[in-house]
């Protein structure tokens, strides 16, 4: 496993440079510890914050983000609030089963889980627990290499960040993050296990993006790792790609479609499940953060340069005369509308002509 703490997801690095310089949040002083174990400092801004994940559970959204942050609104995103969280790190993505159902990752191996829809939260997994499960891991298996690492693993501490998860329903669930590092449950996070092992990942390379669709799940990640599974995570393939830079973002919106996005602007799309690539063209060199498959089956992404941008006979273009501030994420609404989630929170998005 290599270490290099200088690479780091997009949107992450971005959230850590904003939390320390910070935006204009006024925060009130939060009680001494490690803010893993620290409850989240309630602000009447938390929803004009650095928000990096948000989600759907019925007829509420759920968005999280810098400092434990977690905010929702009842009604369509005209009002947020904030609600309790029991730690204070950033929280990086959010996926629910149903609408009572949720979780949420972030820094310091952190994953949340939810039974109300997001209106209560409790720690299921932090980087303590998770280095000592790639630990158990390592030593059953008996590679001398995962040992080691394993072993840096627990020597470090728990500062390395979750980055995204799939609920394939309310009580499986799989987390991948920075250095490798995957987990999965079975029960709703009572009990944990590494699922590093099936990535073929010997250079402990980050893993940015998880999705899913039908049997097929598809991770992507740094250094233009992409592993494809086609029996629902048994077993994957290293797929390859024309591009070396990492890959933030993925899509798979149909059967043996794929779609990677990342550094520098760079998309790419394969229509046979990875074994043939194109490339698809972007307005700039602004590494993309953020992406959603729209109802009706379009593309939409977002990038640092707080552009948004709408798939249109083969290319992509912005949405937006004006940049936003820089994005983090984007999220089509029931009626077709977007938000976008940004270093202020959430933003509405030019809609943009739909199919």
């Amino acid at each position: 496993m290599l270490y290099h703490p200088t690479r780091w997801h997009a949107r992450a690095l971005l959230a850590a440079c904003i939390g320390a310089f910070g935006v204009g949040t006024a925060w009130s002083a939060a009680p001494v510890g490690p803010a893993r174990d620290r409850p989240a400092v309630i602000s009447q801004r938390a929803a004009q914050s650095v928000l990096l994940g948000i989600e759907q559970a019925g007829k509420r959204l759920i968005a999280v983000g810098e400092r434990g942050i977690v905010v929702v609104s009842d009604d369509n995103a005209a009002t947020w609030r904030q609600v309790s969280a029991p730690v204070s790190v950033t929280l990086t993505a959010i996926r629910f089963a149903d609408d009572k159902h949720g979780y949420a990752v972030g820094h310091s191996g952190t994953v949340l889980a939810t039974v109300d829809g997001g209106e209560t939260w409790t720690r299921v997994l932090d980087g303590r627990q998770a280095a000592q499960i790639s630990l158990a891991a390592a030593q059953a298996n008996g590679n001398a290499t995962a040992l080691h690492d394993a072993e840096r693993l627990v020597a470090d501490g728990p500062d390395k960040p979750l980055l995204d998860l799939l609920v394939l329903d309310a009580r499986r669930v799989i987390v991948v993050g920075a250095y490798g590092m995957a987990y999965y449950t079975t029960d709703g996070g009572q009990k944990w296990s590494s699922w590093a092992d099936r990535l073929d990942n010997p250079r402990g390379l980050h893993l940015y993006a998880i999705r899913r669709h039908g049997e097929r799940i598809l991770v992507c990640g740094e250094q233009g790792l992409v592993r494809l599974s086609e029996d629902g995570g048994q077993t994957f393939t290293a797929i390859k790609t024309p591009y070396s830079g990492s890959f933030f973002t993925a899509e798979l919106p149909s059967d043996n479609e794929i779609v990677v996005a990342g550094l520098r602007g760079n998309v790419l799309r394969s229509l046979d499940a990875g074994a043939n690539w194109k490339q698809i063209t972007t307005p700039d060199a602004a590494s993309i953060t953020g992406s959603a498959v729209r109802a009706d089956g379009s593309l939409v992404l977002v990038d640092q340069a707080g552009m948004v941008l709408s798939e249109s006979e083969g290319a992509f273009a912005t949405l937006n005369s004006t940049r936003l501030p820089s994005l983090t994420g984007v999220f089509p609404r029931r009626d077709g509308s977007l938000l976008t989630l940004s270093v202020r929170g959430v933003l509405s998005a030019p809609n943009g002509g739909q199919k």
